[in-house]
């Protein structure tokens, strides 16, 4: 059964408010592109659930899940000294069960998966999910868990990453473009898709059910620090994480309204180079990013639509936190991620690799202080753990779909309505 909303949604460029229906992505007032935020109506105290719905009071839920796991703030401090950091802490988000972390798809992305289902209503469309693979293992995990209907898109490379503890619910239908399809295929894909009758998209960004999730990494960090840190690192594709803490910061703050704060930290938003498309845009460059997505080691930080200029966006928190976007090579990522694993004792995924790299160069260059109270988002890990301590299942495709030069969403599009009964199929195809 649904509960009670207690929050209200509000448009960050008109202040629009609205009563959420658990769908809208977007005020419908004509002005420039702005994201829609939460508003709660009181504070709530934490409930007595652990993980990521002990913080349900600060979602945008009407239903919460049961034995959800959420990220465990600690301290890194053999790390700190090799960075020549003296307050580093670690957030991480994946499967370690020493540190008591248990999201076995290995990513935050489970924070945000299972928020927006937490925030859909009775009887809602299925939900339209792109992804590079970390987003579709968690929102198809979550959705075969409790028997929510989703269509997913991902490249064939994402594969690799969509292994579970059992098979995938016949409800989530797992769409895989073959061929050359990157992420950014997928991603307009899904947009094409989540227009047919009775679907919707998940929205990536502009969901406010994905970015309140993603920011109880910040509520879990100002719990355990006793306040908010100074500097917050995370790695991004759309920016939707760092976003998220941002604005989980500036309602710990009590400026959830969105008024710039010198209390909260300063973002420091990290990419994959040869292909950055945010620190493209950051740096004042205009057109396409230079270099190619398929050359980097993190392929889920390779969005090339991400909410830059969008109101409550990219630009807003980075220039209102006084932060900025860094970045690291693949070279500099790989080593992180076995830095990582030999001072912390668990695996952790290229993406957060990039952001540990990214914060090493940082603090060598002074941009970030060796006193300064640093907490680094590791937004994946254990997944290697997990597959020693689980038998794991491969994800198998609903549809496959060649893609290569000349392939387009319609007629992926077309292939999927056909598999769904939506048309008939015409003799001979």
């Amino acid at each position: 059964m649904l509960g009670k909303r207690h929050y209200s949604v509000v448009c960050a460029a008109c202040g629009t408010r609205y009563e959420d229906d658990g769908l809208i992505l977007e005020c419908p007032a004509p002005h420039e592109p702005a994201f829609l935020r939460t508003e709660y109506r009181a504070p709530c105290a934490d409930a007595a659930d652990s993980g990521l719905f002990r913080h349900a009071g600060l979602l945008p839920v009407a239903r919460t899940f049961p034995d959800v796991g959420g990220p465990v703030v600690h301290p890194a401090g053999r790390l700190g000294r090799l960075l020549g950091l003296r307050r580093l802490w670690v957030a991480f988000s994946g499967y370690w069960p020493e540190r008591g972390a248990f999201l076995t798809t290995g990513t935050f992305k489970e924070l945000e998966a299972y928020t927006v289902l937490g925030r859909l209503p009775e009887a809602a469309p299925v939900l339209v999910v792109a992804s590079a693979g970390n987003t579709a293992a968690a929102f198809a995990w979550a959705a075969t868990l409790h028997r929510v209907p989703v269509l997913i898109v991902v490249p064939a490379s994402a594969l690799e990453r969509l292994r579970f503890p059992g098979p995938l619910d016949p409800r989530v239908r797992l769409v895989v473009l073959d061929g050359t399809a990157t992420y950014n295929d997928a991603i307009a894909c899904a947009d094409r898709l989540a227009r047919l009758p009775g679907h919707h998209p998940e929205g990536g960004c502009r969901n406010v059910g994905r970015r309140d999730g993603l920011g109880t990494v910040m509520l879990a960090a100002a719990q355990t620090l006793g306040r908010l840190p100074e500097v917050y690192v995370q790695a991004v594709g759309s920016g939707a994480g760092a976003i998220a803490a941002h604005e989980a910061a500036l309602r710990l703050c009590g400026d959830a309204d969105g008024s710039p704060s010198s209390r909260v930290p300063r973002v420091l938003m990290c990419q994959n180079t040869p292909y950055a498309p945010l620190s493209h845009a950051w740096r004042g460059g205009t057109g396409p990013a230079p270099g190619r997505a398929v050359d980097v080691v993190a392929p889920e930080l390779t969005n090339c639509r991400p909410p830059f200029a969008v109101r409550g966006g990219v630009r807003d928190v980075l220039r209102e936190s006084g932060g900025e976007v860094l970045e690291a090579d693949n070279e500099a990522a790989l080593a992180a991620m076995a830095l990582f694993g030999q001072t912390e004792g668990i695996d952790i995924e290229p993406g957060a690799g990039v952001a540990l790299a990214a914060l090493a160069e940082a603090a060598s260059t002074g941009r970030v202080g060796r006193d300064e109270l640093v907490l680094l988002n590791i937004t994946g890990g254990g997944r290697a753990r997990l597959s020693h301590d689980v038998s794991l299942t491969p994800a198998e495709p609903w549809l496959r779909v060649p893609w290569g030069p000349g392939s387009t969403a319609d007629d992926t599009a077309e292939l999927v309505r056909r598999a769904l009964g939506q048309v008939p199929t015409p003799s001979g195809v």
